[in-house]
C-alpha cells in the first residue's frame, strides 16, 4: 500500500509538471510578441546554451554557496532562541517583541542596514539574509518546544536514562517535524532573499545576472536562469529534504 501510494504521488507529480508546460506553452501562443513570454523550447535552447557557456552554472554556485551559509547560520541562530522562548516563559516574554519585529521588518530594509553599516561584502549579504530568516525559524521551533511531551520526558527521568539519550530519543524526535517546516519554509524563502541581495549589493550570481538580463528586457534569459534555479530547488526536495524528513519523522508511524 505504501509502495502504491508512492508511486501514485510521483505520476501525479509528472502529470503537474505536465500540465504546468502545456499552460505555458497556450500562453506563449497566445503573447502579443515571442520576446514577451517566450515558450518552453525557447528556454531550454537558452538555458543549453548558458549552460555550455559556463557562466550558469557559476553563477548558480555562488548563489547556492550564499544559500546554504545564510540557511545553516539563520537555522543555528533561530533554532536555539525558538527552543529557548518554548522553554522559558521569561525567555519568552523577554524575546517576544524582537521577534515581532524581526517577522515585519521588510527584508529590502535589513538588507539595505546591513550593506550600509558592513559594505558591499560577503558576510554583509549572508548576514543580510539570515536575520532575515531567524524570527521565523525561531518561531516555528518555539511553538514545537511548546509543544514537547513533558510527561514523556517525566518518564525518561524516572527511568534514570542518561541527558544525552533523553535529548537524543526523547525530546528531539519531539521537535523534528517541526524543524523539517522550519528547513522547508527556510529554504524557501532563503532562495529569494539571496537573489535580492545579489539585486542590489553583489557583482555575480544568479540576481545580479537577473538585474543584467531586466535591463536589457531579455526575458528568455530570465526564464532560463528562473528555471535553473527552481531546478535545484526541486532536486533538494525531492533528494535532501524529503528523504531526511522521513527517516527523522518515521517513529510517528
Amino acid at each position: 500500500m505504501a509502495v502504491q501510494s508512492l508511486r501514485d504521488g510521483v505520476w501525479l507529480r509528472w502529470l503537474s509538471a505536465a500540465g504546468l508546460l502545456a499552460l505555458w506553452q497556450a500562453a506563449a501562443g497566445l503573447a502579443s510578441a515571442p520576446q514577451l513570454l517566450p515558450g518552453p523550447a525557447a528556454v531550454a535552447a537558452a538555458l543549453a546554451r548558458l549552460v555550455a557557456g559556463g557562466q550558469l552554472p557559476l553563477d548558480l554556485a555562488v548563489t547556492l554557496l550564499r544559500v546554504a551559509a545564510s540557511f545553516a547560520l539563520a537555522l543555528a541562530a533561530g533554532a536555539g532562541i525558538g527552543i529557548a522562548m518554548g522553554r522559558s516563559r521569561r525567555i519568552d516574554a523577554f524575546f517576544d517583541l524582537w521577534l515581532v519585529l524581526g517577522l515585519n521588518i521588510p527584508a529590502l530594509v535589513i538588507i539595505y542596514l546591513c550593506y550600509l553599516w558592513g559594505g558591499l561584502t560577503e558576510a554583509a549579504a549572508i548576514l543580510a539574509v539570515a536575520l532575515n530568516k531567524v524570527p521565523n525559524t525561531a518561531t516555528v521551533l518555539r511553538e514545537g518546544a511548546r509543544a514537547v511531551d513533558r510527561e514523556l520526558l517525566q518518564v525518561a527521568e524516572v527511568l534514570h536514562l542518561p541527558a544525552l539519550r533523553r535529548l537524543r530519543q526523547v525530546y528531539l524526535p519531539q521537535l523534528y517535524p517541526y524543524l523539517m517546516a522550519a528547513t522547508r519554509s527556510g529554504l524557501s524563502l532563503i532562495w529569494k532573499i539571496v537573489l535580492v541581495a545579489e539585486f542590489v549589493g553583489r557583482s555575480n550570481g544568479v540576481g545580479f545576472r537577473l538585474n543584467l538580463y531586466f535591463q536589457f528586457f531579455d526575458i528568455t534569459n530570465i526564464l532560463a536562469y528562473s528555471a535553473s534555479f527552481i531546478a535545484v530547488v526541486l532536486a533538494a526536495e525531492a533528494w535532501a529534504i524529503r528523504p531526511l524528513e522521513r527517516r527523522l519523522t518515521r517513529w510517528r508511524g
